[in-house]
């Protein structure tokens, strides 16, 4: 379910922590410079390419009730791998989390995770959204996509859910194609066309941009522009703050750094921290 709930000023505020993709010592050394006790939400691929997987998800699921995290791409891909209905990619580190002792255990937890969370002004998902959608309709849809991840059938969803030919909103879809959609922005966008037809295959950055493609983010007209927008997924693109949208993958498996940026209403106050990562996947193999 989405996280929507009234914080008295006294707690404290939430910081975002960009893509872990396994990477749990760079986890550890960031959680270390966080105020003691202070909420963190992930904004997803929590897992994969890194070495560490198994122990990333254990860390992230023994901060409790202090932190969430939304389902990225990474993480739908180990689910579906765990059922049986998707191949292991060459460069995937989800071995030692399928033979795991409390895997099940673990991935029912994973399964449980939100695809978005909507929290004082701030909507965090994965990838991004399609122009077409107000901040409430991301966590409606969201919450259909929740209901299939978490109902008994779940194997039997992720085993369809998977398709890039499904790159369009239309109000009149229904049933897997309605989900597909929803599935592909919500993890998987960085370009779209103006009218929100998804590219789902380009990776590069804001320097190479394809011919009659935008950032999803800079669509006009935009319906989520009300909100503050919270992301990882593109490490080609880098750390981006505005007013309207914090970016927080900034390529901690690439050999970059991992991030987090208190989740304060005034854009001035969205204090940053960093720390540096070892490589473990070479962007350029």
């Amino acid at each position: 379910m989405s996280l929507t709930h009234n914080r008295q000023k006294a707690f404290p505020l939430p910081y975002a922590i960009g893509d872990l993709q396994g990477c749990a010592c760079s986890l550890a050394a960031l959680v270390e410079q966080l105020p003691p006790g202070a909420p963190i939400r992930f904004v997803g691929d929590l897992v994969n390419r890194g070495p560490a997987s198994l122990e990333t998800l254990r860390a992230v699921r023994a901060l409790g009730a202090n932190a969430e995290s939304v389902l990225g791409n990474h993480d739908i891909h180990l689910l579906a791998v765990a059922a049986g209905v998707r191949k292991k990619g060459k460069s995937d580190t989800l071995d030692e989390i399928l033979s795991a002792p409390d895997s099940d255990e673990i991935l029912n937890w994973l399964r449980f995770r939100p695809m978005a969370l909507r929290e004082d002004g701030f909507l965090i998902v994965h990838a991004g959204v399609l122009p077409q959608w107000s901040a409430s309709q991301v966590v409606d849809l969201a919450k259909e996509v929740e209901e299939q991840l978490r109902g008994s059938n779940w194997q039997g969803f992720l085993a369809d859910v998977f398709g890039n030919a499904s790159d369009r909103w239309s109000a009149s879809l229904r049933g897997i194609d309605r989900h597909r959609v929803v599935v592909n922005a919500l993890t998987r966008l960085r370009y779209c066309s103006a009218d929100g037809v998804m590219d789902l295959k380009t990776k590069d950055g804001l320097d190479n941009v394809p011919t009659g493609l935008m950032p999803w983010f800079d669509v006009p007209e935009r319906r989520t522009r009300d909100v503050t927008l919270v992301t990882g997924h593109w490490s080609t693109l880098g750390l981006v703050m505005r007013p309207d949208l914090v970016a927080l993958d900034t390529g901690c498996v690439w050999g970059g750094k991992l991030t987090a940026v208190r989740m304060a209403a005034d854009p001035s106050a969205r204090t940053l921290i960093q720390v540096e990562c070892p490589q473990h996947q070479d962007p350029f193999a």
